[in-house]
């Protein structure tokens, strides 16, 4: 599947490029509408600010397309050696893909006016437009297969991170933490989420479904670069096999561009993301809290010693099966 969707787009690209008009970027005049795609309107004397407002806003949507790099953390236990391995292939697919995406998107809107672009199947009907419609069906091939891969390896990040949560106690063990016998995946939680998915892509509008995803993944990112600087002032000696470079820049720098791009979205997307909190919250406090792994350990520790040992540097002894009871 990579291969084929790799192929579609740097077919893009070659092809694309013998047909770019340098003209296409620049309407004729007058006209009230921008230039270029990345400059603000001037047609008002608050056009400025509207027009950064609406990069945010643009920014916000596209960020859809980054989330997956992401996924390759989740399976970090798969990996060899993953110290070495999963920021090379977090950073290196990042990199490649955005270079990919620039260059697409300077194709695209050379051989298409911008303001002209379907955007209901862009890069298809820019080749059609230009009189190449056999090309359609070849575009059309890499994108079904582009959208299949994505979906499988966020399908398949998912129940990993169940998983994970199932053996700090924070979700149900006997069924997220369920290891088939043959296959040696977290099976049950995978059925789980592939009946969540096919109900929630049946039922609910595309755009709705990526906002949602956007503002979550979004809110995400700021917790954990928010956790990168307690751990630092709280474990500044705690082994870390990953390490993050630039430390704290580079998570000052996450959490406010994150929150740029999270205040830019509607205001109901912050109505569905508190919803969405209440019922993390709710399983977190009704369920995760009582049964946490790290708590119990706590708990424990103050009973024997009075204090607890959350400044230890050295984890719990079996942090899978720590003391029963308090």
């Amino acid at each position: 599947m990579v291969i084929i969707k790799l192929a579609v787009v740097l077919f893009v690209i070659v092809v694309g490029a013998f047909y770019v008009n340098r003209r296409t970027g620049t309407p004729s005049r007058p006209t009230a509408t921008p230039a270029s795609p990345f400059l603000a309107r001037r047609s008002s004397p608050d056009g400025g600010g509207r027009g950064a407002a609406r990069h945010a806003l643009g920014a916000a949507i596209i960020f859809f397309a980054y989330i997956g790099f992401d996924s390759v953390s989740t399976h970090a236990e798969e990996a060899k050696q993953p110290n070495r391995d999963v920021p090379i292939g977090i950073v290196t697919s990042l990199v490649l893909c955005t270079v990919l995406y620039i260059v697409v998107s300077a194709i695209l809107t050379g051989m298409v006016r911008y303001d002209q672009i379907d955007i209901n199947a862009p890069v298809s009907a820019a080749f059609a437009k230009v009189g190449l419609p056999w090309a359609q069906f070849i575009i059309s091939l890499g994108a079904l297969t582009g959208i299949t891969s994505v979906l499988l390896v966020m399908m398949l990040s998912q129940p990993r991170v169940m998983l994970a949560m199932a053996r700090d106690g924070l979700v149900s063990p006997s069924f997220f933490g369920a290891i088939h016998e043959k296959f040696r995946t977290p099976y049950k939680s995978t059925i789980l989420t592939g009946i969540c998915v096919a109900i929630m892509g049946g039922l609910l509008p595309l755009r709705i479904l990526a906002d949602l995803v956007n503002i979550g993944t979004l809110l995400a990112f700021v917790i954990v670069c928010a956790a990168v600087l307690i751990m630092r002032r709280t474990h500044p000696d705690a082994v870390r096999p990953f390490r993050v470079w630039g430390a704290p820049a580079t998570p000052i720098l996450g959490i406010l561009i994150c929150l740029m791009l999270m205040f830019s979205l509607p205001a109901e997307n912050w109505v569905r993301l508190v919803v969405w909190l209440a019922i993390g919250f709710v399983i977190y406090f009704g369920y995760g809290k009582q049964h946490s792994v790290m708590s119990r350990y706590t708990e424990s520790e103050i009973a024997r010693h009075g204090v607890s040992g959350a400044g230890s540097l050295a984890a719990p002894p079996d942090v899978r099966n720590p003391p029963k009871g308090k």
